[in-house]
């Protein structure tokens, strides 16, 4: 007899709805997670993802147990023991302050390089929680760590720089999921890391041949011309993806027609 963990348990009523998050059984959120059936188990018994939703005798999961599951993934490729995770993931849960202690991580400097002019900022868990009101998750935490946006120094949380935190929030209070956000932020992290390298080649064949004593002076007056180009080459890029988008838009009646309430 299937049971309401068994992968081959019969059919029920579909979950998934216009109001609902994406929910998986227990075999698809294992392979979507890329971790065996058994490890979810044991996962599930150690307390390190909630229970799920039970309709009758199928458990059904959803897309905050696979960002939990590749939570537990990333911070195990950090070196962090299960039963370290687990004190991290109950008690961010539960809004603890030390987190370099839960963690287990000295206080990193704040890492902002020369070419940078962010402006850093300080915040508390409890501080961090207000800015994004119901998004500061353990998962969205582990991200935001991942991607270098915070770091960590006692008891206070780290943000690299005060405009990509206040985008952030504002992109948060205009209905995109913060766990959203952090994704666009790893895909554009890929495209400017392309930019830098082609500055950096430009750097490393000409201006690194001057003398040393120029170097400095000659790398401040190449900065504000770096952004002016990136800048203008994104301007002009926006303008013809949204020429692109409503010439689409323009072409297909579909498109034009007003969805239905």
């Amino acid at each position: 007899m299937a049971t309401s963990e068994d992968p081959k348990a019969p059919d029920g009523p579909e979950p998934n709805g216009p109001e609902r998050n994406r929910e998986y059984r227990i075999a698809e959120l294992a392979e979507k997670a890329g971790i065996p059936v058994r490890t979810l188990r044991f996962y599930r018994e150690r307390k390190l993802i909630p229970p799920p939703r039970r309709e009758g005798r199928i458990a059904w999961y959803n897309d905050h147990h696979l960002a939990r599951l590749r939570t537990i993934a990333a911070l195990l490729e950090r070196g962090h023991t299960l039963g370290g995770i687990a004190e991290l993931l109950a008690a961010f849960d539960g809004g603890a302050r030390d987190v370099a202690g839960l963690l287990g991580v000295r206080p990193a400097p704040i890492p902002v390089p020369a070419w940078s002019e962010e402006t850093p900022v300080r915040l508390t868990p409890e501080a961090l929680a207000d800015y994004f009101q119901g998004e500061a998750t353990p998962e969205n935490l582990a991200a935001s760590l991942d991607l270098g946006y915070l770091a960590v120094d006692g008891d206070q949380l780290v943000h690299v720089s005060r405009r990509l935190l206040d985008v952030s929030r504002d992109l948060v209070d205009r209905g995109l999921p913060l766990a959203a956000v952090l994704e666009a932020a790893r895909d554009l992290r890929r495209h400017v890391d392309a930019i830098a390298e082609v500055f950096a080649t430009l750097l490393r064949t000409t201006v690194l041949a001057e003398p040393p004593s120029r170097i400095g002076e000659t790398l401040e007056e190449l900065r504000p011309m770096a952004k002016g180009v990136v800048d203008a080459e994104l301007s002009m890029a926006m303008d013809r993806r949204i020429r692109a988008e409503l010439a689409a838009w323009a072409g297909d009646p579909d498109r034009r027609r007003p969805t239905e309430p």
